[in-house]
């Protein structure tokens, strides 16, 4: 129980004659981009228009958490229009949906579609968290019961909030016992500033000791190169581009293989300094 069944699970339940095998159902998750700016891409762009990625991000993520995607893609900025089709969802109008989750629209911009469009739904709670990316969240249940993740609508904020709010849960409705991605210490091979009294996710890649340049050092006067070894050889990482965290740089999403945690009591980052990652 709580174990993903793989190739050896029923290699070992077929051996002792079980012909079935109780699991859990694959969760169904709907995913929803907001914006009036959003169109799918391949159109054409007309003045002001972008394409819609975090639908497609969104989507893939929850299918490479275990679930089932339904993506609905951008829907335009009409609060009623968005809570007509979040009403459906609930009711199962379009077949069962163990969770929705969408992008956009809960900041604290001119005009919310998502926070307009729930304002009324007392099981959902609008906060901000205490982390960059990803300062503004929602959640919360709709009248019928599905679970709602509202997130917000930057790429990488997106990406960063799915992973610790988001895909945890998802891999709770699969029934296993083991949720979270593992976390593994690293070394930092360069420094950077970080946001006050808030945690920082940096999207950062993993590279080769040599990369590290020798000039690199800490305030304390020890060389960045050096420290993997007296770390006792912990692999290094460096921002994956050198804009850091900033919450559009999708385009560079590619290049991290995860994110380093800078907890919110961490002012900057130096140098041959070790942080907690979790692989992506």
């Amino acid at each position: 129980a709580g174990a993903l069944v793989g190739p050896t699970h029923l290699a070992a339940a077929a051996s002792v004659g079980r012909a079935t095998l109780v699991v859990h159902r694959r969760p169904r998750i709907a995913v929803i981009s907001t914006g009036d700016e959003l169109v799918e891409p391949g159109a054409e762009l007309r003045r002001g228009q972008i394409p819609d990625s975090n639908s497609w991000l969104l989507a893939a993520a929850v299918l490479d958490a275990g679930a089932e995607p339904l993506r609905l893609g951008p829907v335009a900025d009409d609060p009623a229009a968005l809570h007509r089709l979040l009403v459906g969802l609930d009711a199962g109008e379009h077949g069962t949906v163990d969770g929705i989750v969408t992008s956009g629209g809960v900041s604290v911009g001119a005009f919310d579609v998502v926070k307009a469009a729930l304002a009324d739904e007392r099981g959902v709670e609008f906060v901000r968290v205490a982390v960059q990316p990803g300062k503004p969240q929602g959640l919360g249940r709709l009248p019928g019961g599905t679970p709602i993740w509202t997130l917000p609508g930057n790429p990488v904020s997106t990406h960063a909030s799915f992973e610790v709010f988001v895909r945890p849960a998802i891999r709770r409705m699969l029934g296993l016992a083991d949720v979270e991605r593992p976390r593994t210490r690293v070394v930092v091979g360069e420094g950077w500033r970080t946001p006050p009294a808030r945690a920082q996710l940096m999207p950062v890649r993993r590279v080769p000791s040599d990369e590290v340049p020798a000039d690199d050092v800490r305030s304390d006067g020890v060389r960045s190169d050096d420290v993997s070894s007296d770390e006792g050889g912990l692999p290094c990482v460096r921002r994956a581009t050198p804009r850091g965290s900033g919450s559009h740089l999708v385009a560079r999403l590619p290049q991290a293989h995860g994110l380093a945690i800078v907890p919110a009591d961490v002012d900057e980052v130096r140098a041959g300094d070790t942080l907690e990652v979790f692989w992506t």
